[in-house]
């Protein structure tokens, strides 16, 4: 395989958080959770920018990658040009480094400070970390949590 044919089944895939650049390397295939919906991106695909939801990027080394990189991402933005795909994050974790009993635990723990606070700038803050923290419950377990 030339060179020439390593570049057309890959496009660079970034992963950036406001503190650092957390992965740079080539993909074939990136799974992202757009607002819209789950989009792929493939090398050479259409330039578009997206803002993503709490989800899991899914990012394959190559056609055959088995064992992809997932990484639960908080949100951000999704920049893809047909040479690289750019996913700008508030916070990124590895799916593999959440706990599930962890994640349950603060999940009922933000459900009764729900039920205790009173004012609606409490409650909004409180609401935006239980909806991220049953987002990275599900990227744990791949069961829809409500």
């Amino acid at each position: 395989m030339t060179d020439a044919n390593v570049l057309d089944d890959a496009f660079n895939f970034e992963l950036v958080s406001p503190e650092q650049k957390l992965i740079s390397e080539p993909a074939y295939m990136a799974v992202i959770p757009g607002e819209e919906g789950e989009f792929s991106v493939l090398p050479k695909h259409s330039s578009v920018i997206s803002s993503i939801k709490p989800g899991v990027v899914t990012v394959y080394k190559s056609k055959e990658d088995t064992e992809p990189r997932r990484i639960f991402t908080a949100g951000g933005f999704a920049d893809v040009t047909g040479e690289q795909c750019t996913v700008l994050v508030e916070e990124a974790i590895s799916v593999a480094d959440l706990n599930e009993q962890e994640l349950e635990q603060m999940m009922r723990n933000l459900e009764e400070d729900l039920s205790l606070a009173e004012g609606k700038i409490d409650k909004a803050r409180i609401e935006k970390n239980l909806k991220l923290v049953k987002a990275k419950l599900q990227a744990v377990t791949g069961h829809l949590v409500i």
